[in-house]
């Protein structure tokens, strides 16, 4: 097993510990077991990032959404690090696909990174818990509501989220839960409102 990423300073940016990751990356293939114990403490952030990102995509994010929401139960029943079953984190998977979003995202958190960093360590304490929770809710919308590109909100949420956990940043934290919030509330709304219609709609025919 590949050993696990060195850390420079006792707060690295993700956007370094990132690029480590990658200029340790196997030549052609890499396994979730692999990718998890090399990035350590960082693996529930980071790889939630990476998925967020991955659900983005107007076509194909039940599977980043599918495995967001087993990362995110296993948030809720306080786990220290992701765990996926054998057949699953032993499965080759090909070294060029992390690579090329590695590469994509790496550009975007030296950005992001200007103005996210680690703050309100009382509240990002407070709100760990309610981190799993949120990324549970989200993936619902994600998987569960049929309407064209309605994946890309939840997931730019669910990115900004795991950015703010793996940083550590209460201030973001707590600004994109209560945009989650919001954003379920609404497509929690629109999706009740869709039913109630259709349940009149059958009554009247």
């Amino acid at each position: 097993m590949e050993k696990a990423l060195s850390r420079t300073k006792a707060r690295a940016p993700s956007s370094r510990v990132l690029e480590e990751l990658l200029d340790r990356a196997p030549a052609e293939e890499f396994t979730l077991a692999w990718l998890t114990v090399a990035l350590q403490e960082r693996s529930f952030g980071l790889i939630m990032l990476l998925l967020g990102l991955l659900a983005t995509v107007p076509v194909g994010s039940s599977v980043p959404g599918l495995m967001l929401a087993v990362l995110a139960g296993q948030m809720i029943a306080g786990r220290g690090e992701p765990v996926f079953p054998h057949f699953i984190a032993a499965r080759p998977l090909p070294t060029r696909h992390l690579l090329r979003l590695g590469r994509r995202g790496i550009p975007l958190l030296l950005s992001l990174e200007k103005v996210v960093h680690p703050r309100w360590p009382a509240t990002f304490d407070a709100m760990q818990r309610a981190v799993g929770i949120t990324i549970l809710l989200l993936t619902a919308v994600l998987l569960l509501t049929p309407v064209p590109l309605s994946n890309v909100a939840p997931a730019i949420l669910i990115a900004l989220i795991a950015l703010a956990y793996v940083e550590e940043d209460g201030l973001l934290l707590a600004l994109a839960i209560l945009a989650a919030v919001a954003l379920i509330a609404a497509m929690s709304a629109a999706v009740w409102g869709t039913i109630v219609g259709a349940i009149l709609l059958s009554r009247i025919w």
